[in-house]
């Protein structure tokens, strides 16, 4: 039988293949596409790419294996260039390195196969319902099903049974979404034990309990950093009954991995992973901060909105990360949370005599 003959005047049907950016998210011409800040690569930023490159792995060694000891012998200058971000080609690896899962990962071998595969969950049927909701516009967790959303789901089943005061909460999606572009299963795994589990530094188990106390707590110490630095911010969103609970806390409960943009996200995550829950305060400050000067005009609904929604340039991370690093946090943090210390600590101490 005789083929029928495509008419050449009309157009044979290609299969659209929807164009992605270098990060593998669906590109977008409008809205928080991850691809916004990434500039055109000339063949001289290439050229700086590829030597900052060769620094970091001689820093590092053959699969991490000088890390300590360039740690301990420069950390200046290790903190330097993760500051300036680490290279996109290491930075499943660095990160593993700087926050301690890596060990964690090599005391506990078979002990994530053993979560994933013999154990059960009373959060898998929670967990399958929020898998389709994590980095939708990513495409390797668009399948149904396939190999994003199933490994998504098995590192978010492991820690659920790893940790079963914790169990699952939402936003932990994001945080193990955002290590499997990354990393394989067993190593995101294990870095979100790090984190919870606070292998460097202070334990964000806290973020994800029952009543989310860690969340309440960091949300109070960020509305008073608001009101010290920028007090005439923090008068207006008082007279516009805004309080940070209603802005900030997916900032602190997936560290700005939601609805932000991805390439921002990873160079917060970089120094978040180095130095600690810290650089969310001043990454936090830092925007309203840059948007200050209109922030203070708008009245509630339009406040609302701009909280929200901040402009492309206030989230280029070459200029929000400068600015969040002059703003200095710690110490007055650590007077904040020693404060805490004895306002706990007080009712016991006026109690303990009459007991006695």
């Amino acid at each position: 039988m005789e083929k029928k003959r495509t008419d050449d005047s009309e157009p044979v049907p290609v299969p659209v293949i929807a164009p992605v950016d270098r990060f593998g998210f669906l590109k977008q011409e409008q809205g928080n596409s991850p691809q916004r800040f990434i500039k055109t690569r000339s063949s001289t930023n290439y050229e700086k790419e590829e030597r900052r490159v060769t620094k970091w792995r001689k820093m590092i060694g053959a699969g991490g294996s000088d890390w300590k000891h360039y740690l301990r012998r420069k950390p200046h200058v290790v903190k330097r260039r993760i500051r300036k971000g680490i290279p996109d080609c290491l930075r499943g690896l660095v990160w593993q390195l700087i926050s301690g899962s890596r060990d964690l990962l090599l005391m506990n071998p078979g002990v994530y196969e053993q979560l994933v595969v013999y154990e059960t969950s009373a959060s898998e049927l929670d967990i399958i319902r929020d898998i389709s909701r994590t980095f939708p516009s990513h495409v390797f967790f668009q399948k149904r099903h396939g190999p994003g959303q199933r490994s998504l789901y098995n590192v978010l089943k492991a820690y659920s049974v790893y940790d079963r005061d914790v169990g699952y909460v939402q936003g932990m999606g994001f945080v193990a979404g955002l290590l499997l572009l990354y990393m394989s299963e067993e190593d995101a795994f294990w870095l979100l034990v790090a984190l919870l589990k606070g292998a460097v530094h202070s334990p964000m188990e806290g973020l994800y309990q029952a009543g989310l106390p860690l969340v309440q707590k960091y949300l109070l110490q960020f509305d008073q950093l608001v009101r010290e630095l920028m007090p005439k911010l923090g008068e207006h969103f008082t007279q516009e009954m805004i309080n940070p609970s209603m802005y900030a806390s997916q900032w602190f409960i997936t560290v700005f991995s939601y609805s932000f943009p991805f390439h921002s996200a990873l160079r917060i995550w970089d120094v978040f992973l180095a130095e600690g829950i810290n650089i969310v305060f001043k990454v936090g400050l830092a925007l309203l901060k840059h948007c200050h000067d209109d922030l203070v005009k708008l009245p509630f609904e339009e406040l609302m909105h701009a909280l929200r929604n901040f402009p492309e340039d206030a989230m280029d991370p070459d200029t929000l990360l400068p600015l969040a690093y002059s703003i200095k946090v710690a110490k007055r943090l650590e007077e904040m949370k020693q404060d805490g210390e004895k306002a706990v600590a007080k009712p016991a101490q006026t109690v303990n005599p009459v007991q006695q």
